[in-house]
């Protein structure tokens, strides 16, 4: 059996994958990537790489987005920049992360020219509910925008990703619940379009049923997100609040080696949230010695791979 045949027969029987995953590279390493988000107060394309490279990173995640390290409407020119510099700090550009939810002559220019530099996979935008609207009915649209945004995809040899994203009322996250996340990639080709999985989020909105709501997505993830957090009140109301690795709700005991036995190998995006001067909002002035931001990156990346390598990848 070949590996679509393969995928296309776990994903009609929706059955547990307790053999390799069709998306695992066979003994490779995982490779972690800082989310750049959180070096945007970085004063050039050269400075954010030798941060990151300085930290230990093995590569960026790079924002490609309206007010991100690359503007959608200067891709061609500033995408191939930000990854000389990352190159030359001897790091690796992977993925990028995006707005994009739709097929247009935007999407097209900036997947032509990721794809051309070597960017293997894309973070898409999202899709937001209409609370008062019906919801099969919305994502019925959704999943038509993003099936038009996969072929693009298939055209440029760039894989999509749908991250999970918990929602934050008013705000409802098309995919937070994980079981319209698979509905909304019906019929689509996984090849092309799969999941950013993301534990953090997933924990937030699932609570303790995430293990089931991965078991559900399993098949389709691609990269994965890393971050923690735990539940504190303020004003009667309850809120996520950031913190290092270790220190918050996400059950990465439990996490982890079902990472491992679905065989995610990633790539990783580590994301810090937690407060750092405003470099956890993407800010470009911080209001800490960068010294501290760079320490936690630190601390931080050493924790997930200690846990990493405890887990055997």
């Amino acid at each position: 059996m070949n590996r679509r045949h393969f995928l296309q027969a776990t994903l009609a029987t929706s059955t547990l994958l307790t053999t390799a995953s069709v998306w695992a590279e066979p003994k490779a390493k995982i490779q972690i990537y800082v989310f750049s988000k959180q070096l945007q107060w970085a004063d050039s394309y050269q400075h954010m790489a030798e941060i990151a490279a300085e930290i230990g990173f093995d590569g960026i995640d790079l924002t490609v987005r309206p007010g991100g390290h690359v503007l959608p409407e200067r891709v061609t020119d500033d995408l191939p920049k930000a990854h000389e510099a990352i190159r030359k700090a001897g790091l690796a550009l992977p993925m990028i992360v995006t707005h994009l939810t739709k097929a247009d002559s935007e999407a097209e220019n900036i997947l032509k020219t990721a794809a051309s530099l070597g960017v293997r996979y894309y973070r898409t935008g999202n899709y937001y509910y209409k609370p008062q609207t019906d919801i099969l009915s919305q994502l019925k649209q959704f999943n038509i925008s993003l099936k038009e945004l996969s072929l693009l995809s298939q055209k440029y040899k760039i894989a999509g990703c749908y991250q999970n994203h918990a929602s934050i009322p008013p705000t409802f996250y098309v995919g937070a619940a994980i079981w319209d996340l698979k509905e909304l990639l019906t019929g689509i080709n996984p090849d092309w379009m799969g999941v950013q999985y993301d534990i953090n989020h997933a924990t937030a909105e699932g609570g303790d049923n995430w293990p089931i709501n991965l078991q559900l997505i399993a098949p389709y993830v691609r990269t994965f997100d890393i971050k923690d957090f735990y539940w504190d009140r303020k004003e009667g109301k309850r809120f996520k609040h950031h913190c290092a690795l270790g220190e918050g709700t996400v059950d990465f005991k439990t996490y982890l080696p079902l990472a491992k036995k679905y065989q995610f190998t990633g790539p990783v995006s580590m994301h810090f949230e937690q407060s750092l001067g405003g470099a956890e909002n993407g800010n470009r002035t911080l209001t800490i010695d960068k010294k501290e931001v760079i320490a936690a990156m630190k601390k931080d990346l050493h924790t997930l791979r200690t846990w990493l390598s405890d887990n055997g990848f």
